[in-house]
């Protein structure tokens, strides 16, 4: 799987910005600390991914569009570029997300891009964009997943069920696949899904969280 697969799976801009606001929120319930949602990243909005191991990603969403970039450091492509942007992920790049390219939260010291995989959608797009012809083939040599793109399987429209993986693995508690599609379906916050999720829990914090991120607010 590479960035051209992913962006095939991934949906319209308005869903995966419920999306992306649904994992912050479920995260926060079960107690975890891999997904965030930033309503005030400079004028702009963006989720994020961290799992403390140097992989991550980032989806701003800006009044141009939407820009993504990840990183898989244990890619081969890192090794293959000596430490620089793999070539081609960038070509075709739409000048409105060149801020993006050299934000200080997204490049290393050196003022390069860090990343393994790039997308990106301008407004009024009908498809996710990558690099042009990305040359895979010597990363390929060990890995069936050689960019890490694969990171983003978790936005796909099987959400639910990966994220009862993540919390299996990676938490070590097992939750109703009803309640997390719940949540990740952006339906209110009642407190049987709040108590089902995150049993300790603190109801009032989620569901502040929650309406801030644009949740409609639960009848009860």
């Amino acid at each position: 799987m590479t960035v051209y697969d992913i962006a095939a799976l991934l949906p319209t801009v308005d869903v995966l910005r419920q999306r992306c606001k649904a994992l912050a929120v479920l995260d926060l319930i079960v107690g975890g600390d891999y997904y965030t949602y930033d309503t005030a990243w400079g004028d702009d909005e963006a989720g994020a991914m961290r799992n403390g191991s140097g992989e991550e990603f980032d989806v701003v969403f800006t009044p141009a569009g939407v820009f993504i970039r990840g990183v898989y450091h244990e890619s081969s492509m890192f090794e293959h570029s000596g430490g620089k942007l793999w070539p081609g992920l960038l070509d075709g790049l739409p000048p409105e997300f060149g801020d993006q390219v050299t934000e200080p939260a997204f490049t290393r010291a050196d003022g390069i891009l860090d990343a393994t995989f790039v997308l990106w959608r301008s407004a009024g797009d009908d498809a996710w964009r990558a690099g042009k012809d990305i040359d895979f083939s010597p990363a390929d040599e060990d890995e069936v997943n050689p960019d890490g793109s694969w990171l983003l399987d978790v936005l796909g429209d099987d959400i639910a069920e990966k994220y009862q993986e993540y919390a299996e693995e990676v938490l070590e508690v097992e939750l109703p696949l009803a309640a997390i599609r719940h949540v990740t379906t952006f339906q209110p916050l009642t407190g049987a899904v709040i108590r089902a999720l995150g049993p300790d829990s603190d109801p009032a914090r989620v569901r502040d969280l929650a309406e801030k991120l644009g949740f409609p607010a639960p009848a009860e």
